[in-house]
């Protein structure tokens, strides 16, 4: 049984709209990655997409999960995408604290 947070599923929300414009909006039901952002699939088990701002690219915290990334996988991705080895809830709160700032 899953426990499930306001906060989080409030952050969700916010990682998968961000400041979205209708237009951008459009380009991310299509899976269309919007000018500005990038997908990084998360979660060891399940992945799940997220598109998320280049300007996290720059946040210490977001670099040491791509140091992870690189450890774990390399330069090989499965996914066809930038895979991070970190469970979904740690990521998710990861983005709505540089969200926030």
């Amino acid at each position: 049984m899953a426990i499930r947070f306001p906060g989080i599923m409030h952050a969700k929300q916010i990682l998968r709209c961000s400041i979205l414009s209708g237009k951008e909006s459009a380009l991310m039901s299509m899976n269309v990655v919007p000018k500005g952002y990038f997908a990084v699939y998360v979660e060891e088990n399940q992945k799940k997409r997220f598109v998320v701002p280049i300007s996290y690219l720059n946040e210490p915290s977001f670099q040491e999960l791509l140091s992870k990334a690189e450890e774990e996988f390399g330069f090989s991705h499965p996914m066809g995408g930038l895979t991070i080895p970190c469970r979904e809830d740690v990521f998710i709160d990861l983005m709505s604290r540089l969200n926030g700032s």
